[in-house]
């Protein structure tokens, strides 16, 4: 196993997964509307399926909500 920590809460994995794996596993609703930041830095969508988490990665889900006046 390995640990990480996502949106400020360490978790777990059984496997290293990649960040696209761990929106699917988290459930994330409407993943297109998240912003990835891996250990401070904003990661391209094109990335998610090729970027795999590793041991003691900090990630965090920026959701960007629509709205105004």
């Amino acid at each position: 196993t390995m640990k990480l920590t996502v949106n400020g809460e360490e978790t777990t994995l059984e496997k290293p997964l990649t960040v696209g794996q761990l929106l699917v596993k988290r459930q994330v609703k409407l993943p297109e509307m998240v912003s990835v930041e891996l250990n401070g830095s904003v990661l391209s969508r094109e990335a998610y399926e090729t970027t795999t988490l590793n041991e003691n990665d900090q990630v965090e889900f920026l959701y960007f909500m629509g709205g105004g006046q």
